[in-house]
């Protein structure tokens, strides 16, 4: 069960292209210009024409330097690209005031910068840039310089006959506008719920060609296990009473049958029986899933909060392997401290898993949950290969994506950042719809 806007934000599905602006712009200018030059050249007919050449001149330069500023592939954010969209208005209202406003045939070119917003900025955008549009509309009805016409005598339309001119802007500025923007939505959310889709799909194929690789691994890591820890067995016995090093080998003992628990999760996650321990209540799972972590120098607290009854989950091996792989990464990073925040209200139940250590970086922040994507140098990963966190990966990334994919599989809805000044560290959190949490909790442990 996967967030939409886990994977899409609006904003940048709406970026718009400043090249496109700018293309579109000059096409404008050269219409602009072509068509004063001929009226004025050609036809022959009385027009300012210094003014209008100088108000298509602004245009021109201000492209200029757009495209000095700015390279091509830059893509505008939705306030500076409206502010462009409505120079576009105004200098169209400014050349047909000086051209007879309303009586001027161009005055549909008004539609244009509100069909450009509309497919590409959001609905806010766009009913302001309709609104100045339907404003310079109104005020050229009333206020303009005579049409430029070939008879001594001054064009004068009927009344009635500019009012309907006036009418059918503003319906076509409102119409052009919904009808642009549903049009462009609808495609908007295909593409989106497409992406969606295959991203989904890679992730899914990622954890099964993983699941093979675990039974491999499994498999081939038991042999030299079993050297292991017969070689600790061996160094026990021979140890003297006292010695400094029988804490060492007692860890060595610990760890060791911590890797056989871990290997044998891995080849029968999901497979070994419930058991009479079916469900748990939150509390209880937190504190199940934090007991491999206390032996640590770093401290590990719990703080849970909420209205009752207690959450009562599913203890299924996805949630609790996905839990404990979160918590053993960030006991790995943090400096003193990790803290396990458990909230819950009658809807909604949340995990929060800080930590004191130095956070995500940003580049990582941007694609973090995604398959080989780590958080740890080089040097790190080959110094410390065999850490939980990274299941063994060498800090490859797969930890903190298998960890994701099998809590987004519960119903949660996983996001991660950085904690802000003065505190210092990372935060994940978790969120799940309380229906989908308690699922299948059937055995309450009292």
């Amino acid at each position: 069960m996967l967030d939409r806007n886990l994977f899409f934000a609006p904003v940048d599905n709406r970026l718009l292209r400043l090249d496109t602006l700018v293309r579109l712009r000059w096409l404008a200018v050269g219409g602009q210009a072509i068509a004063v030059l001929t009226v004025y050249l050609v036809l022959g007919l009385a027009m300012p024409i210094l003014t209008a050449l100088a108000i298509i001149a602004i245009s021109g330069a201000l492209n200029l330097i757009l495209r000095a500023k700015y390279p091509t592939s830059y893509r505008m954010e939705d306030r500076p690209a409206a502010a462009l969209l409505a120079y576009d208005v105004i200098q169209l209202a400014a050349l047909l005031y000086l051209t007879g406003g309303l009586q001027n045939p161009f005055a549909l070119m008004f539609l244009a910068p509100v069909m450009i917003s509309a497919t590409t900025l959001p609905p806010s955008r766009t009913l302001v840039l309709g609104g100045l549009a339907m404003v310079c509309v109104t005020l050229l009805a009333f206020f303009h310089l005579p049409l430029p016409w070939p008879s001594a005598q001054i064009l004068s339309l009927p009344s009635l006959y500019l009012i309907g001119l006036w009418l059918s802007l503003l319906l076509g500025l409102s119409f052009i506008g919904i009808y642009a923007w549903r049009v462009a939505d609808e495609a908007r959310q295909i593409r989106n719920a497409l992406a969606a889709t295959e991203l989904v799909l890679t992730r899914e194929q990622h954890l099964s060609q993983l699941d093979g690789l675990a039974a491999a691994a499994a498999h081939e890591l038991g042999t030299p296990l079993a050297t292991i820890a017969l070689v600790v067995k061996e160094l026990d016995r021979a140890m003297k009473p006292g010695s400094l090093h029988r804490d060492d080998i007692d860890l060595l003992k610990d760890q060791t049958a911590r890797c056989r628990q871990i290997l044998s999760k891995i080849t029968t996650l999901g497979t070994e029986p419930a058991g009479p321990l079916k469900s748990a209540k939150l509390r209880q799972l937190l504190e199940e899933v934090c007991a491999p972590q206390r032996p640590f120098e770093v401290k590990l607290m719990i703080e849970c909060e909420g209205t009752e009854p207690e959450p009562v989950c599913n203890r299924s091996p996805g949630l609790i392997y996905g839990l404990e792989n979160l918590i053993d990464n960030a006991v790995d990073f943090a400096s003193h401290t990790v803290t396990v925040r458990a909230f819950w209200t009658t809807d909604k139940v949340s995990i929060t898993i800080l930590d004191d250590g130095p956070g995500f970086a940003l580049e990582v922040l941007k694609r973090i949950g995604e398959p080989y994507v780590t958080t740890r140098k080089l040097d790190e990963r080959n110094r410390d290969s065999n850490s939980a966190g990274e299941l063994g990966s060498g800090g490859l990334g797969l930890g903190l994506f298998i960890a994701k994919t099998l809590l987004e599989r519960s119903g949660a809805i996983f996001s991660a950042e950085n904690r802000n000044h003065p505190e210092q560290g990372a935060r994940i959190s978790l969120v799940w719809k309380r229906d989908a949490f308690e699922r299948d909790a059937k055995d309450v442990i009292g």
